[in-house]
């Protein structure tokens, strides 16, 4: 079933070298890996397909979308099976994210469908106008051009080969080349074979869609450097997001970087509602925190309570229910190494109590649950740097003005989680001012792992969060990143696109 090739523009093709995969169980298989020729080979041939694939129908691109979700729909035991086998996700996880994979190439066919996205409007003429007359001005939003993507480690579907960039970019009318993650070729290449027999039964140019696996750095540059790209889609880390992003700009034609980087989406725990359910909280986060095993995006890595609010049973049962966990395999043996230093780093930090936690071996990560004061967490910024796997760290605040210090203290985030009662709405409107300049997307009473995937989701922030903060990459709006208003004066009816006639 797996060839270990990469697809470029319909062929199956080797790369220069090669490098195997690291499955959690099964045998390890052999992949070809990228290289600088290969990307520039999709690249051009997804330049010869943009003119066709843009001027496409609405409804033929949305017949598109949906056909891909098929495929994989019809191949979905298969992909669960790898995927399992690779990144250690259990069954369930996976079924649940290709769910939710073709239910956003469903939505977003609906959502191109009807076409308010393209956001239309006409000025008409007015020749009799005083002083001047107006011209007949008509505007619409346009395809930008082919876009790189590139896989995340952490989502093998959502945020990978056939995932919310990719579908976004298809459903603007772009052709897209995808980088895979090595840490799940197999599955990136089953989706992709999914995408090819897509592009045959709809009769897509060959140049829509293409794969490319693994690679080094080199590969990745030349995605973004090459001049017929127009855009970017990235989730991973800080680090190598940002090296791309600066690439982008320092193009000589800079392109839009749309980067997911780190988020540490504090969550506040504010007096009366701690004083009514503080143990009932600490469950609950303890529960999002530690879910797959802490590998979202949208991980709550701090909670932030108010001394003398009964913040000891907040505590107290956050640990009780990290302890019934046992150590679970991460996506990739990088991860859990970063895991183990993240925590370690931690545990010799100035001023932080380890509540909980142990050390796991090998590709295996515990949770660990960590405690410090609020004057101690505003004096070292090293405490606020993303640990990407179950840990957590409690700040306890003397106040509620120590709290909404501690809010201000935060870099851009991707939430801000609050739980409050009735009579915590004063202090609640102060924080939801701090809100809205530091995260994508504000919760009450609840936890930010679980992203929906419709019309209203924002999922990016202000930097670091994300690169762009005007932006999302999940939901419908997401399809705007990929597109570009134009202007139309005094064009003839039969020369401008049958979307503004």
């Amino acid at each position: 079933m797996l060839t270990g090739k990469h697809l470029i523009a319909g062929r199956w093709n080797d790369g220069s070298g090669t490098f195997r995969s690291d499955t959690i169980t099964g045998d390890d298989r052999t992949f070809s890996a990228g290289s600088v020729e290969l990307v520039h080979e999709a690249i051009t041939a997804a330049d010869e397909a943009f003119p066709v694939y843009s001027a496409l129908s609405r409804g033929t691109r949305a017949g598109f979308l949906r056909t891909i979700a098929e495929e994989i729909d019809a191949i979905g035991s298969q992909i669960t099976a790898i995927g399992s086998a690779e990144t250690g996700l259990p069954p369930a996880r996976l079924e649940g994210e290709r769910s939710r994979t073709t239910g956003q190439l469903r939505l977003f066919a609906d959502h191109i469908a009807d076409g308010l996205y393209l956001d239309r409007r006409h000025d008409i003429a007015l020749p009799d106008r005083k002083p001047v007359p107006r011209p007949d001005i008509r505007l619409m939003q346009r395809p930008l051009g082919p876009v790189a993507v590139f896989g995340a480690s952490n989502f093998p579907l959502a945020f990978s080969t056939a995932g919310g960039d990719t579908a976004a970019a298809l459903a603007a009318g772009c052709p897209v080349v995808v980088k895979g993650h090595s840490a799940h070729p197999g599955t990136g290449e089953l989706v992709a074979q999914a995408i090819e027999k897509a592009i045959g039964r709809c009769g897509m140019p060959l140049g829509v869609f293409s794969l490319i696996q693994g690679g080094n750095r080199a590969v990745g540059h030349a995605l973004v450097q090459h001049p017929s790209i127009k855009a970017v889609g990235f989730t991973g880390s800080l680090a190598g997001g940002r090296s791309l992003f600066d690439l982008a700009m320092a193009r000589p034609e800079p392109i839009p970087f749309f980067g997911e980087l780190g988020s540490i989406n504090p969550m506040f725990v504010l007096p009366s509602a701690a004083k009514a359910r503080a143990a009932d909280i600490g469950r609950g986060w303890a529960g999002s925190l530690s879910q797959g095993v802490g590998q979202f995006c949208t991980n709550p890595g701090v909670a932030i309570v108010v001394a003398g609010t009964d913040a000891g049973s907040f505590v107290k049962a956050a640990a009780e229910e990290l302890q019934k966990i046992s150590p679970a395999p991460m996506l990739t043996a990088s991860i859990a190494r970063s895991y183990r230093d993240g925590t370690a780093a931690l545990e010799t930090a100035e001023g932080v109590t380890k509540e909980m936690g142990q050390i796991s071996p090998d590709r295996a990560a515990a949770p660990y649950l960590f405690r410090t004061k609020a004057r101690n967490w505003l004096a070292n910024p090293t405490l606020h740097s993303e640990v990407f796997g179950p840990s957590g760290i409690i700040v306890e605040a003397s106040d509620v003005r120590d709290l909404l210090e501690v809010a201000r203290s935060f870099e851009g985030q991707l939430t801000f989680t609050v739980h409050l009662d009735d009579d915590d709405c004063g202090v609640a409107r102060e924080l939801l001012l701090i809100a809205e300049r530091k995260a994508g997307r504000i919760l009450c009473n609840g936890y930010p792992t679980g992203v929906e995937i419709c019309d209203a989701m924002v999922h990016g922030g202000p930097y670091p969060a994300s690169t762009n903060f005007g932006a999302t990459s999940v939901g419908t709006m997401s399809i705007r990143r990929f597109l570009r208003p134009v202007s139309y004066q005094n064009v003839p009816e039969s020369l401008l696109p049958d979307d503004l006639r």
